[in-house]
């Protein structure tokens, strides 16, 4: 009858060791979405950096162009530059 005893009591002793607390399992759950958001985040980020230094950017190839032909075209000529105020002369 004692080693029945024993062993039930080492039953509750290991039922009361495993219980686990519901605080702690809801730490433990919200514990486990963080990572989960914090995986998926950083995967993205990788993933972005990567996609920006493999993609050739020609946007400034055009910019650079375009500048350029576009002040050509206004200066060309001496007669079309805007006159400065201290050429000019004044009537008296």
């Amino acid at each position: 009858m004692k080693n029945l005893d024993d062993l039930i009591n080492a039953a509750k002793i290991q039922e009361l060791i495993k219980r686990e607390d519901p605080q702690e399992k809801a730490t433990r759950r919200i514990l486990w979405v963080f990572a989960v958001i914090g995986a998926i985040t950083a995967v993205a980020g990788i993933a972005y950096a990567v996609y920006r230094y493999v993609t050739p950017d020609y946007l400034d190839d055009f910019d650079d162009d375009f500048d350029d032909d576009f002040d050509d075209e206004f200066f060309d000529d001496e007669d079309d530059k805007p006159a400065k105020a201290a050429d000019a002369t004044p009537e008296a």
